[in-house]
């Protein structure tokens, strides 16, 4: 059983999560992370282990039972279950016009990141409340905030469903929060990059000034900078900041929220 504060990391194989574990790891947490792709959420596992003690447990973010499963196996290795981030979800984005759009598609992208969200913590509140404490974190985006794409549906959902949360758990202790990341470089990104480029006939550093120009502190954000908000919010004493949307995104996002 640890004594060190544990960790759960969804969609731990990819995408943001290498430097969410690893400021997890820094902050001093065992790190379990889980995914669908066991071969590759062992080896992402291996990698991030430099950095602290890191399991991988693999789990379906569609599959109730799954879940339940990987929760027990936590308990049963480690005995505890401090702070849950969810941050699986499908890294395509899902838009153009209504009268194209694939709507079975769409609703399964909304059911992979609300819905999963909502099994992974209904699977780990109950650990939660027996032990009076803990922490959950959703990874939202700015797509919620915007009508550039519909699959922005998906990270309204993931507000929503944290205000609500908050409401609920906030009297066993438990924090729920969302952190919204801007325009990260993640393996997507620089895809992203290379295929647009490639559409117009340009090198990829063009495009990537394009979009650097946008955010006022002039760069895209590394994963390990999302990493460290979300390690501050795992951190925390107590569930006094909870029900909030905290954005980490070098200024790129305008608006004004009250």
């Amino acid at each position: 059983m640890s004594t060190d504060p544990v960790a759960i990391v969804t969609g731990g194989s990819g995408g943001i999560a290498p430097g969410i574990v690893r400021a997890l790891c820094d902050a001093g947490f065992v790190v379990v992370i889980t995914a669908r792709g066991l071969e590759r959420l062992t080896a992402a596992a291996e990698e991030l282990g430099k950095h602290g003690t890191v399991l991988a447990l693999g789990s379906d973010a569609t599959d109730t039972v799954s879940i339940r499963h990987m929760v027990d196996s936590v308990l049963s290795r480690i005995g505890r279950i401090d702070v849950l981030v969810n941050a699986a979800a499908s890294s395509n984005p899902i838009g153009g016009a209504i009268e194209q759009v694939d709507i079975d598609m769409l609703m399964t992208d909304v059911d992979i990141k609300v819905g999963g969200y909502l099994r992974y913590i209904q699977g780990i509140v109950p650990v939660m409340k027996a032990q009076g404490e803990g922490h959950v974190i959703n990874i939202g985006g700015l797509t919620g905030r915007s009508s550039d794409t519909l699959s922005g549906l998906r990270n309204v959902g993931v507000v929503h469903l944290t205000k609500v949360l908050s409401d609920q758990l906030g009297p066993f202790g438990i924090s729920v929060n969302a952190v919204h990341p801007g325009i990260v470089r993640t393996p997507h990104l620089v895809e992203l990059f290379d295929e647009m480029a490639h559409e117009r006939g340009v090198d990829a550093q063009v495009i990537e000034a394009e979009f650097t120009a946008d955010i006022p502190t002039g760069a895209i954000l590394d994963v390990d900078a999302v990493g460290r908000m979300v390690a501050f919010l795992a951190g925390a004493p107590d569930c006094s900041i909870t029900g909030q949307s905290l954005t980490v995104d070098g200024g790129y996002s305008r608006g004004i929220y009250l």
